[in-house]
């Protein structure tokens, strides 16, 4: 008798599934799972025979084996209790064998057969839609499933609810998809008083999802106005709320089932490990670079980070995806994040303040940002100096723009990008341009262009900078309703890439 079930293993977005083979034959009692099962998988027997018993039926005195299809793929997780239940059943004859070759089923059981929620239903439900088969989930993961629309999904509280489906003595409502959730409301700009250069900046970024970083002194308004940057950012499309919640359905983060249209925001902290920031772990599991899928990563004391995290960083940053690779896993998962960095200008963090800094100014500076290597730094499109506020400053009401105007700026430049790319998949904002593409969506005039190869030939700009300042003067031009780009819209691109580190 055979079984589909979900594996969390994947290449991309694409789930793999494994049969589960069941097998009784005479011969001495016995109960047996093969197929690189790890711990989890193995102890699946004594829960399936546990649960079994408790709906009082009695496994046949003969040889069972359990056969995980494929066997050179390995099988890790307590989600394939439910799928080697079902399959033992049906070879039993207590369920009917088409209708359980038909569904593709997932779910961990207690010792009573109810059903405990796994990770990585959203998936699995895609998965199933694709292979045209009904998905068997615990209830709890049925919210979830239910918003790929594509697949009938059966959400039970237990094996015997299951049973009684599969005979037709109480069939299964489907499951409804969870809410749709707008995020946390994040504080508004306006609250950050000065700073207005920066602010201008990360309306930039937002606007073309360009990287940036941020260097000033320690309370300068780094950490509070990167907090403030959800706040400009459009909500998530259906595609995109789809594509983010299978990652975060994978990771475990979905709560209640329920998708959230506002962008991720992830800022973990500078001690973290490369395995999770990149990815990693026994089973390959998603980082950070891919939890921020569509939205921001959030890098403070960028260089307090480990040399290797940071330097793992440039691929992700230009290709989008990220490739893990492990012993017993290969796994491409997409990441294309915005990449918003902060940073002291030295160790003590006063280089600029004679009375403050120390006696190894400024030497400490060029040491302390010399761990953001050249390679790195050159893909950063904005680099922004966040001086120190006067204390006088603060006392004055804020009259900044609030977050809710500069969003609708960006919104409207995002909306032009929309239909520049239409006809180009690789593309959605003028951070994906390259090549030919960005030759004709970023026209210069003739000052412009001028203003442009003189700063290449005086500050050694390489290819990767020069491109990277035409990007950032289309978006600037979009946000001032230009169709092409002016020496104004140059002008300003340019002040934001020569500063900090090489061009």
């Amino acid at each position: 008798m055979v079984a589909r079930a979900f594996t969390v293993s994947f290449d991309g977005l694409e789930a793999r599934q494994v049969e589960v083979q069941c097998a009784v034959t005479a011969g001495l009692p016995a109960f047996s799972i093969v197929g690189l099962p790890d711990k989890a998988v193995s102890e699946a027997r004594d829960r399936v025979r546990t649960a079994l018993s408790a709906m009082s039926i009695a496994l046949p005195s003969k040889r069972i084996t359990i056969n995980l299809s494929p066997a050179n793929l390995p099988k890790e997780g307590s989600h394939f209790d439910l799928p080697i239940a079902l399959a033992l059943l049906a070879a039993l004859d207590i369920l009917p064998r088409d209708a359980v070759e038909r569904a593709l089923a997932l779910g961990e059981m207690s010792l009573d057969g109810s059903l405990v929620a796994v990770v990585g239903a959203l998936p699995a439900a895609l998965a199933a839609a694709e292979g045209d088969r009904c998905l068997v989930c615990p209830r709890a993961c049925g919210a979830e499933a239910a918003w790929v629309g594509g697949a009938e999904v059966l959400a039970a509280a237990s094996l015997s609810d299951v049973v009684r489906h599969f005979t037709g003595q109480s069939p299964l409502p489907p499951a409804e998809p969870g809410e749709v959730t707008a995020g946390a409301k994040t504080g508004c700009l306006s609250e950050v008083k000065g700073q207005e250069r920066a602010k201008r900046a990360m309306e930039i970024a937002a606007a073309g999802r360009h990287h940036m970083l941020m260097i000033g002194t320690p309370g300068s308004g780094k950490s509070m106005m990167a907090a403030r940057l959800p706040g400009l950012l459009p909500p998530l499309s259906a595609a995109e709320a789809l594509e983010t919640s299978m990652i975060h359905s994978l990771a475990g983060l979905i709560d209640e089932g329920g998708i959230s249209r506002a962008r991720p925001f992830r800022d973990p902290h500078h001690t973290a490990s490369m395995a999770s920031i990149i990815g990693g772990g026994k089973t390959a599991k998603p980082g950070e670079v891919s939890l921020a899928h569509n939205g921001v990563l959030f890098l403070d004391e960028f260089p307090e980070f480990p040399r290797q995290v940071l330097e793992t960083l440039r691929q992700p940053v230009e290709s989008g995806h990220v490739v893990v690779a492990r012993a017993n896993a290969h796994v491409r998962y997409p990441c294309r994040f915005m990449l918003l960095a902060a940073a002291n200008p030295c160790r003590c963090g006063f280089l600029s303040d004679a009375a403050r800094a120390c006696s190894r100014a400024p030497a400490c500076g060029e040491e302390y940002l010399g761990r953001i290597s050249g390679p790195l730094m050159d893909r950063f499109d904005l680099r922004v100096e966040v001086p120190p506020v006067p204390f006088q400053d603060l006392d004055l009401p804020a009259t900044g723009e609030t977050s809710d105007m500069i969003a609708a700026r960006v919104l409207a430049a995002r909306a032009v990008q929309e239909t520049r790319f239409a006809g180009h998949p690789s593309a959605r904002q003028n951070a994906d341009a390259g090549g030919r593409l960005l030759e004709e969506v970023a026209p210069l005039d003739d000052e412009g262009r001028r203003m442009l190869t003189r700063a290449a030939d005086r500050f050694g700009l390489s290819a990767r900078g020069f491109h990277r300042i035409l990007r950032v003067a289309r978006t600037i031009a979009d946000l001032a309703d230009s169709p092409a780009i002016r020496a104004p819209h140059m002008a300003e691109a340019l002040s934001y890439r020569l500063l900090a580190g090489p061009a």
